[in-house]
């Protein structure tokens, strides 16, 4: 049974997520400021948190940012009233597992969580995969380059494994959108771009720069050797 942490300072939100999710089959703790989600959250005992941004206290992305720093990598389902591209991406930065706007279907909350503990317990039981030169370990959650380490925010190194996993194949924007995100209306196709950025500047910090190549008309593609 998945534990879940429901976080929203409005009553009706919270108890309404609270108890569907609870009829879904699973374990839920509902909180309603920034404060006490970070509390509970830092103790690692749960499989996903759904984080409101706008908290009492303590804001959702401050919730997130505190989580990431201190090494808990529990799947964060961010929510909030902003819709634009830059509070996504915003969001997703600060190592978020996915985006979802209020008012949003409770039927696509659920199918985004369930997306997310899938994720986890895929790369959770993941094996290293070595492509020439370079090294990414699932388990260890590490990345590197001719033995030298690339610090990867958790969204990009979830973005290079969905791209080692399928060595030598053009994977679509829409493909990575399902396979990092969880769905495809979970972010827009520019944000797969920026995080595509992201990931190359890293690589090209330690001369792996051309490691992620763009197929034009179809996606990226890492290759085998």
């Amino acid at each position: 049974m998945a534990r879940v942490l429901v976080v929203d300072d409005e009553p009706g939100v919270r108890t309404a997520v609270a108890r569907g999710l609870t009829a879904e089959g699973m374990d839920v703790v509902a909180v309603g400021d920034g404060q006490s989600a970070l509390r509970a959250a830092l103790t690692g005992s749960f499989d996903a948190v759904v984080l409101d941004i706008i908290l009492p206290g303590l804001s959702g992305y401050r919730v997130l940012e505190h989580l990431r720093a201190a090494g808990v990598d529990t799947p964060v389902l961010l929510v909030s009233a902003k819709d634009g591209e830059v509070d996504q991406a915003d969001g997703l930065d600060l190592g978020a597992d996915g985006y979802l706007v209020k008012p949003f279907s409770f039927v696509v909350l659920v199918a985004q969580l369930r997306a997310m503990l899938r994720r986890r317990d895929g790369v959770r039981a993941g094996r290293r995969i070595a492509l020439g030169s370079l090294v990414v370990d699932p388990v260890a959650r590490s990345v590197s380059w001719t033995g030298r380490t690339v610090e990867l925010s958790p969204r990009e190194f979830a973005l290079l494994h969905a791209l080692v996993s399928h060595p030598d194949t053009a994977v679509t924007k829409d493909e990575l959108l399902r396979l990092v995100w969880g769905d495809e209306q979970a972010a827009s196709r520019n944000v797969v771009e920026v995080y595509v950025g992201y990931l190359r500047r890293k690589l090209d910090a330690v001369g792996a720069g051309d490691v992620v190549r763009t197929v034009r008309g179809h996606g990226y593609l890492v290759a085998s050797g």
